[in-house]
């Protein structure tokens, strides 16, 4: 995403990180905070989660991340907001990212979680899931995606989303089979 972009789909302002990515060892406590989440996002939501999933780095034993748990919610149509964003708010949970361009993408957030909201069309479930498995599955996928988190981390950053961003090219060969 262009830096240009992050205005016109946050709905607050970005906070600058003008520095290097906190990285952190692999935290076997992260499958349980994932469990306990799941657990309030079905309590608000009930029946309108159609399916959620623990994704991202957090998602993926033994691998270096952020110490901030992804978390993949699919609900009939993320569009319509007021279907499922009033009661994860009663949650606690505040929206933070609106991309109507890009799957409908919607991402809400509580301290230490990123729930990123699709439809049920999104390629980009598959996507998630695909790579979080191939990463579980290859500790040589495993081991380069670590090595180039641990090398772009390192460098300074104006936003977050720039370091994500970086990384998508090793994403894209790891999910190709290079």
């Amino acid at each position: 995403m262009r830096e240009d972009e992050l205005p016109r789909v946050t709905l607050r302002p970005q906070e600058p990180l003008d520095g290097p990515v906190t990285l952190v060892e692999y935290d076997p406590a992260w499958p349980a905070r994932f469990v306990r989440e799941a657990g309030r996002i079905r309590h608000a939501l009930g029946e309108r989660a159609l399916a959620l999933e623990h994704v991202g780095s957090t998602s993926v034993p033994g691998l270096v991340a952020k110490p901030i748990v992804d978390i993949l919610l699919v609900v009939a149509d993320p569009a319509d907001e007021p279907a499922y964003v009033p009661a994860l708010a009663a949650a606690g949970y505040a929206l933070r990212v609106r991309e109507p361009d890009w799957h409908e993408h919607r991402m809400l957030r509580v301290p230490g979680v990123n729930l990123h909201v699709f439809g049920p069309a999104s390629a980009e479930i598959e996507r998630m899931l695909r790579f979080r498995d191939r990463l579980r599955a290859d500790a040589g996928a495993r081991e380069r995606y670590a090595m180039a988190k641990r090398t772009l981390g390192a460098r300074s950053w104006r936003y977050l989303q720039d370091y994500a961003d970086a990384k998508s090219g090793v994403v894209e060969e790891i999910l190709s089979g290079r």
